[in-house]
């Protein structure tokens, strides 16, 4: 099974080598058959010549640039729609999730046929290295309020970093979020529309260079807009848009 591993990079010079050659001689030592997509989301750095370099020597790396709209997930959107593999993870650019964690979502599908795999790092295993204190606070209340409203038992649901098979992505289109909220429909949609899932626990480590693009006050109603729409699917869609 081909894995393609998507990254949205928005002015990642500093960070996108290491992750790029990191995640490559990991599914390398692992004989994964595999693709790593990248979207340059019209960076106004140096990424696209860094991006360029690296194919030299990255055989697996396709990269393109989204000209626009641009937003996170508009990247993540334009990968989605473009990928070859069979199934697609969502990857950070800055290091933030671990390779190795990869490999074990990818293990973990395989094993059980499973749908779709999602991490957790708040459950027996899972760790986050130099989480900033208010990201964590407002990070679990959020996880908690979807929890509950959704009647789920999964409580990481707004990390971005999990593994879709291609038929759980095409049958939770059409995509709606534009931003960071895609992080959360993702997985509530695959959820409410029946396709199965593991949780396995994964790490988060805070990136060595630049700054989140993330601003949580423009986040808010975003992320409520598009918790209300897969709470009202789930209620009251009488289960027109469930997995055949």
């Amino acid at each position: 099974m081909k894995l393609s591993v998507v990254i949205p990079a928005y002015n990642e010079q500093e960070s996108i080598p290491e992750t790029l050659r990191t995640l490559y001689a990991t599914l390398k030592k692992y004989d994964i058959p595999h693709e790593i997509w990248v979207t340059n989301d019209n960076s106004k750095d140096q990424t696209l010549n860094v991006l360029y370099e690296l194919s030299r020597e990255i055989p697996t790396l396709v990269f393109e640039t989204n000209k626009g709209p641009n937003g996170f997930g508009y990247a993540v959107r334009y990968g989605l729609e473009r990928f070859s593999g069979d199934c697609v993870a969502v990857f950070m650019a800055d290091m933030s999730d671990d390779p190795e964690d990869l490999v074990k979502y990818y293990k973990t599908m395989l094993s059980e046929n499973v749908d779709a795999v999602y991490g957790s790092r708040w459950v027996k295993g899972g760790k986050v290295i130099d989480y900033p204190p208010l990201k964590k606070f407002i990070n679990r209340i959020a996880n908690f309020i979807i929890k509950n409203m959704m009647g789920i038992k999964y409580n990481d649901t707004t990390n971005a970093f999990k593994l879709y098979k291609r038929e759980t992505i095409e049958g939770i289109k059409p995509f709606l979020s534009p931003h960071f909220n895609l992080t959360v429909e993702l997985p509530l949609k695959a959820i409410v529309r029946g396709y199965t899932y593991a949780v396995v626990p994964n790490s988060w480590t805070n990136r060595k260079y630049g700054e989140s693009k993330l601003k949580i006050k423009e986040m808010g109603s975003r992320y409520f807009f598009i918790l209300m729409y897969c709470w009202i699917e789930k209620h009251f869609s009488r289960g027109d848009y469930m997995k055949k």
